[in-house]
């Protein structure tokens, strides 16, 4: 969308027509009109100067570099975070059974969703990002609509780690500190790592971010553990159950699973991280391993700690290793918190400034002001997160509600919708067609549920802390 060359080059159309207000000019004895003035729109590539060219290329070449081992990384970046570590809570309300269940079951379900959004990005190389899919969908209206709540989603998503960065801040330093100087380091930290601008630059990033996540996990693994094992009775005395807690409330239940839905929800940025590959065809083995990879590391963690600490583990995990062993994880999962947060911030960067330069070559933030106007936005981008996720109240049940909305639809309930209208050939109900249909329609239902159910459960949820009075002040001191 958008690129140089569309549109047909008018400098040698003999059929314009006289247009108001225009002078005409004597050529040759004649009375002829001045060709009128071209815009960027209008440029073919074999117009643009030789320089111009070369920084296309350049650029071209620089968003066409990504391999399936790279993607796969990047995946991991977007998905596995300190969010990990609030599936053995989630397995305390659930019981062990439906926990394990919902581990594996809904990460199955999130690499079928994965796979048709790759189907249809193959069928339409020209989709960029989830605003794509929505024009194909619902026309300019969809673009519109898509683009606006991808870019309100992952702005949220942003706030939400520069938050946890505050969180994380506090409590490894433990100091009397005002927790507004931690979230303004949180958010210098967001924006340092968002200035490269291709996806390929900051894979390397993922090799951090992985051992980082690995590194949390097994230290509060390891030290709860050690913390049951010296407690009287041992391991044997964990009162954990194979079955839900009793009297557990219907908003208990769906926080506990919508912690697992929102750990899978990995598909909304894949558009825009396929957009670079250079085989995308290999996209499928990215999402396996990444699925492989997110069900092992979510279902082992939920129930190794869940059996290690009981009913009582706290969220997220590591706040119930003890006060010394927390810091020292929350330090570890430090990289995870940042570097995550940065993927999501990228990815709004790059529509929006594709969209503000579609005709330029400053798209490419290979030139003086490409990467000036690149690194405005993502400044600017980084400090709206902040000042939102400082500035509401009850910003971590906002976000819920933002999950709610828009994360059930990027990753559930619109996948199926677009294999029905832009990947089912013939009837949906035909032999060949209607196993899909039914999977579909059964991923469809779950998606509306987690919409439904995640909206109830976060309005209640608010309500709640109003009730209790756990609201904080806007940009005040208090940890969330």
């Amino acid at each position: 969308m958008g690129e140089l060359g569309n549109a047909t080059n008018v400098a040698g159309d003999d059929s314009r027509a006289e247009q108001p207000g225009r002078q005409k000019e004597s050529v040759g004895g004649k009375d002829e009109l001045p060709p009128p003035p071209l815009s960027a729109s209008d440029v073919k590539d074999d117009d643009l100067g030789e320089v111009e060219q070369r920084i296309a290329a350049a650029g071209e070449a620089k968003y066409n570099r990504l391999s399936w081992k790279q993607l796969t990384l990047l995946l991991i970046v977007d998905a596995v975070a300190l969010g990990a570590l609030s599936i053995p809570h989630a397995f305390a309300t659930l019981g062990m059974i439906a926990g394990v269940v919902c581990c594996v079951g809904i990460g199955l379900i999130a690499v079928y969703t994965s796979w048709i959004i790759g189907k249809v990005k193959l069928a339409f190389p020209s989709v960029q990002h989830y605003g794509d899919a929505g024009g194909l969908l619902l026309g300019r209206f969809g673009y519109e609509l898509f683009s606006a709540v991808f870019v309100i989603q992952l702005i949220f998503v942003v706030g939400s780690h520069c938050l946890t960065g505050t969180i994380a801040f506090a409590n490894i330093t433990e100091s009397s500190v005002c927790s507004l100087v931690f979230g303004i380091v949180s958010m210098i930290i967001l924006f340092l790592l968002s200035i490269p601008s291709s996806f390929a630059d900051i894979t390397f990033l993922g090799y951090i971010d992985f051992v980082s996540i690995l590194g949390a996990i097994g230290i509060t693994m390891i030290a709860t553990g050690i913390q049951s094992s010296n407690a009287p009775g041992g391991l044997s005395a964990v009162p954990w159950s194979a079955y839900p807690k009793e009297d557990v409330t219907f908003t208990e239940a769906y926080v506990a699973i919508g912690d697992i839905v929102f750990a899978y929800s990995f598909a909304a940025c894949q558009f825009s991280f396929m957009g670079e590959m250079h085989t995308p065809e290999d996209y499928t083995k990215s999402i396996w391993v990444l699925g492989s990879i997110e069900i092992l590391i979510y279902t082992l963690t939920g129930a190794i700690i869940y059996a290690f600490v009981g009913p009582t583990v706290e969220s997220p995990a590591l706040l119930s290793a003890g006060t010394t062993v927390s810091r020292i994880a929350f330090g570890v999962a430090l990289p995870v918190i940042f570097i995550s947060g940065s993927i999501n911030c990228i990815v709004v960067g790059r529509l929006v400034h594709a969209r503000v330069y579609k005709n330029s070559v400053i798209r490419y933030i290979n030139t003086a002001r490409g990467w000036m106007t690149w690194i405005l936005f993502v400044a600017v981008i980084t400090l709206i997160a902040w000042v939102i996720a400082e500035a509401i109240p009850f910003f971590t049940d906002l976000l819920s509600i933002i999950s709610a909305l828009f994360t059930s639809g990027f990753s559930f309930y619109l996948p199926p919708i677009m294999w029905l209208f832009l990947l089912c050939k013939g009837k949906w109900y035909s032999r060949e067609n209607l196993p899909f249909a039914i999977i579909n329609f059964l991923v469809f239902l779950m998606g509306l549920a987690v919409l439904v159910c995640g909206l109830y459960s976060s309005i209640d949820d608010i309500r709640n802390t109003y009730r209790i009075g756990r609201v904080r002040s806007p940009f005040s001191c208090a940890q969330t």
